[in-house]
């Protein structure tokens, strides 16, 4: 007996720009970067073009997004992808010169305007996970792993980074954020050559921030001179210092953390130690020191700073997610210096709008953590609706980004530990010989924090003995040698280079040769600062 099938014809519109503009769009992401925002940027940066041909200036900034989309694949298949779903429209396929030259025609400026237009954050104050308190959570990283190609136009521009195996086979560059720790969108991004260091990137950052935020840094940005042009921005900072960096003792409080001044900020130090218990029965500790502009223990409890800090890690999934998933852990395409800014702009620009969408997605469900929404599933997703044309233009329901990321979230996060280690054999940077047992992602079963008093040990080092001796009289002026008696030193030889360096750290003045006295913002803590809890008693004070 003949089985019987039928067929099912489908059919689907698209609705894209007319004529030779058809081909620029990015699917649904252009909802995030519509025509309008394009040729306002392109206008503003001088990059229109003169007269219509075959590739106008938007479409060119259409393909060069379209290209970090697809970082794997060549300049005409790119075209491909973006003119899949324009059959049946007359259009002609350039070629892979006219595609290198409208690059080269539309420059860096296009691409670095329109990242900084969609750049800033992205959730509303009401979105969990992005806020503590009143402010906005925040937080400056470097990446240096993202390879350039080994031109000599490049290498000129980037250099290569030697070490103790010889020498890199790629140029490397640095790309450093400010990002929203909550949604991991970025703020603001720069790059340049790896022997930068990350703070002098960093500093061309610091107007983003406002006094709406709340920074967390990691050990790398806990310089005098760095927390001092952070704290001026109005933000308030929680940042991680050296372990070897020990601050005066200003004021002990309560809790056992103590108020300190570092470059004429006022900060709050907690020393606290961490315990870890895997699921496998294995116990990981560390020990934290934290600086802070949130000096009141009693609305800012010591034991919840240190869980906050936690959520400065996430910016480490932001560049995982921009490196790794985004660009696929590629070496850049292009040949020369001017090529690869325009390149890396297109990427941060194609990476934050796929943040705003992302977060627009979950917001769209109240309570939903913006952790939960899968980077992947939107990435794929974008690729997709770029290849059929569809959703380009926004109507009134959900796009097909949101459907998808609100099909597949991601389970609630549980608590995990994981060594930060490089694969490779030959790196320069050892494994934490504290970790080497620990051989992947491990379920954390229990977290025990404990702030370490500093009452005991305020009293051991030489600074903070003689800050105890110059406070008995502070208005009088100490000879060097009258300052080692006092706090039981043989003689002053091996204690002028000190007062010298406290000098310059603002504790002490210099009122003549070998005379030194104590500044007087030293002398005793400011009773009506919100810096100093009023409860404070003279017995409590320094």
């Amino acid at each position: 007996m003949p089985v019987q099938s039928s067929t099912v014809t489908l059919t689907s519109s698209i609705t894209v720009a007319d004529g030779i503009f058809a081909p620029g769009h990015l699917g649904e992401l252009t909802r995030q970067l519509p025509f309008e925002l394009v040729d306002d940027v392109l206008e503003r940066t001088g990059g229109t073009q003169r007269r219509l041909r075959l590739l106008p200036s938007r479409v060119g900034v259409y393909f060069v997004l379209a290209l970090a989309l697809f970082p794997q694949l060549g300049y005409v298949r790119v075209w491909n992808k973006l003119t899949a779903g324009l059959r049946g429209l007359p259009h002609r396929r350039p070629s892979e010169k006219a595609l290198r030259e409208v690059r080269r025609r539309l420059g860096i400026a296009p691409l670095r305007l329109l990242f900084e237009t969609l750049a800033g954050p992205v959730a509303q104050p009401i979105t969990p996970g992005v806020r503590y308190r009143c402010w906005r959570t925040v937080a400056f990283d470097g990446c240096s792993s993202t390879k350039a190609p080994d031109r000599p136009r490049v290498c000129a521009w980037l250099g290569k980074h030697k070490h103790r195996y010889g020498t890199d086979g790629y140029p490397m560059l640095k790309i450093t954020v400010l990002c929203e720790t909550g949604t991991r969108a970025l703020l603001g991004a720069v790059f340049g050559p790896t022997p930068e260091k990350e703070t002098g990137y960093a500093e061309q950052l610091l107007p983003l921030l406002d006094d709406g935020m709340l920074l967390l840094n990691d050990r790398g940005f806990d310089s005098d001179d760095f927390l001092a042009k952070a704290a001026a921005t109005g933000a308030q900072l929680l940042v991680r210092l050296k372990g070897t960096r020990t601050p005066a003792r200003w004021a002990l409080l309560p809790d056992g953390s103590f108020l300190t001044r570092i470059n004429g900020t006022r900060l709050r130090i907690i020393d606290a130690h961490i315990a870890v218990t895997t699921a496998k029965g294995l116990r990981l500790d560390g020990h934290y020191r934290l600086a802070t502009t949130l000096t009141d223990h009693r609305r800012y409890p010591a034991a919840e700073l240190v869980e906050l800090y936690h959520e400065r890690w996430e910016i480490e999934s932001a560049f995982y997610s921009l490196r790794h998933t985004l660009q696929c852990g590629l070496v850049l395409r292009s040949q020369d210096a001017a090529g690869i800014q325009q390149e890396l702009w297109a990427h941060l620009t194609v990476y934050q709008a796929l943040r705003r969408a992302m977060v627009e997605a979950v917001e769209t469900l109240p309570g939903t953590d913006p952790d939960r929404a899968s980077f992947t599933v939107a990435l794929e997703t974008a690729k997709e609706q770029l290849i059929t044309g569809a959703n380009v233009l926004p109507d009134t329901g959900p796009g097909r980004i949101t459907s998808a990321l609100l099909h597949d979230l991601l389970p609630p996060r549980q608590a995990r530990v994981n060594p930060r280690r490089v694969k490779c054999p030959i790196s320069r940077y050892a494994a934490p010989p504290d970790q080497a047992q620990v051989l992947g992602a491990s379920r954390i079963t229990s977290i025990a924090v404990t702030v370490h008093s500093s009452a005991g040990t305020g009293s051991d080092g030489r600074r903070d003995r003689t800050l105890q001796l110059l406070r008995t009289n502070p208005l009088q002026s100490w000879r060097a040698c009258e300052i080692a008696r006092g706090i039981g030193l043989d003689d002053a030889r091996g204690l002028r280079a000190e007062l010298g360096r406290w000098v310059r750290e603002g504790i002490l003045r210099r009122t003549g040769r070998g005379i030194y006295t104590l500044e007087p913002e030293w002398i005793t803590p400011d009773l009506h600062h919100p810096s100093v809890p009023p409860h404070l008693t003279t017995a409590d004070r320094p």
